[in-house]
């Protein structure tokens, strides 16, 4: 908890800072990665710095910090999902105080705060900071090399690859994770992606890979059977949760290799629960893993499946023309919803999931999350 006059600082200060956050960001990672050039080039993604989206996701942590400390809570499913994707690309305890010298250095250059002032964002910081320390203490961590024993194109874009490590020890996933790809790139830097698990193996390790980065483009263009790639352990705290009740899988585009994954495990136990498997693309030849999901969902006894086509091939149902959309399927209110895609399709499948009157609602999301 804050401490009486940090609270009252800060409550102060939020809306300004608010205002000033996206400068405030922008700073703090020119500031931080002038002095620490490795870090740009081997921790943090390259692309997302320069689109902008890594300091959205930063500027929307810290006021949701903020703000849950200023109400009387925190926002633990946040900070479950930061500190998952911490220990996926390496991230260290000591690396929280660079960027707490460099963020509150921003923060006093933006806005000319009081040393008062940027006392009590400084007990903010390591606030959060601190708790996800904590959390990531507890989390599977390390890299594994693994060699390349197969690979799939499943369509112009997306390449399946099946990787076993070197040493024999395939690391435990759950389904819905995934892991960290690191690759040198051929201006030498050490660049770190996430992709989801996209099926079930106790052999091996299986993730698919949309080309659309320096990284998946060196991927699928070098990484060739018979080749080495490092590997994270398995990360990722949205996973299919035990129970009894209606599981629903919504996703668009790549978003559906983790709910694959999910679809596999069910099938793997035989599972009786009632499923509803939603997935939304361009049509039927950018669709990934599309034959998978049919017969995954055909093996199950109380599943269905719905896949919406914006410009189908052919012959296509029209209700199923468009983006993905619940009206005419009936979703029990007990239903545990599992979402992965885009931002604007997350956004839209929440609010028609809400409105049908389910709320146990997880989603994952590729790249910063810029989803609250």
């Amino acid at each position: 908890m804050l401490s009486p006059k940090s609270a009252e600082l800060v409550e102060a200060t939020l809306p300004a800072v608010g205002a000033a956050i996206g400068e405030i960001s922008r700073l703090f990672y020119a500031r931080m990665f002038d002095e620490h050039p490795v870090l740009q080039r081997n921790l943090f993604n390259r692309g997302n710095q320069a689109n902008g989206t890594q300091p959205q996701a930063l500027a929307g942590s810290i006021a949701a910090f903020a703000s849950g400390l200023l109400a009387g809570r925190t926002p633990d499913a946040m900070l479950r999902r930061i500190a998952h994707k911490h220990v996926s690309v390496g991230v260290t305890p000591g690396q929280y105080a660079v960027v707490h010298k460099h963020l509150l250095g921003a923060v006093a250059e933006v806005l000319d705060v009081s040393a008062e002032v940027a006392q009590a964002w400084s007990e903010v910081y390591w606030l959060m900071a601190d708790t996800l320390i904590g959390m990531e203490r507890f989390l599977p961590q390390g890299w594994q090399e693994h060699r390349v024993i197969a690979r799939f194109q499943e369509t112009e874009d997306v390449v399946t690859f099946v990787v076993a490590p070197l040493d024999g020890r395939v690391p435990a996933s759950l389904p819905g994770q995934y892991v960290s790809v690191q690759v040198t790139l051929p201006d030498g830097a050490q660049q770190i992606r996430q992709y989801s698990l996209s099926g079930r193996s106790d052999e091996a390790l299986r993730f698919s890979v949309k080309r659309d980065g320096e990284v998946s483009n060196h991927l699928h263009d070098l990484a060739v059977e018979g080749t080495t790639v490092l590997v994270s352990q398995p990360s990722g705290d949205v996973t299919l949760l035990p129970g009894e009740g209606p599981v629903l899988l919504a996703s668009a585009g790549i978003g559906c290799t983790p709910l694959v994954s999910m679809l596999a495990e069910l099938v793997a136990v035989d599972s009786p629960r009632p499923v509803i498997a939603l997935h939304g693309d361009r049509d039927q030849l950018s669709h990934p893993l599309r034959a998978e999901l049919g017969q995954l969902v055909a093996k199950l006894g109380d599943a269905q499946s719905h896949v919406f086509y914006e410009r189908p091939i052919g012959e296509w149902p029209v209700e199923r023309t468009g983006y993905v959309d619940l009206a005419g399927i009936p979703v029990p209110e007990d239903t545990t919803a599992y979402l992965c895609g885009p931002v604007p399709f997350l956004r839209a499948m929440r609010a028609q999931l809400l409105e049908a009157g389910v709320t146990d609602i997880h989603y994952e999301i590729f790249g910063p999350d810029l989803a609250r």
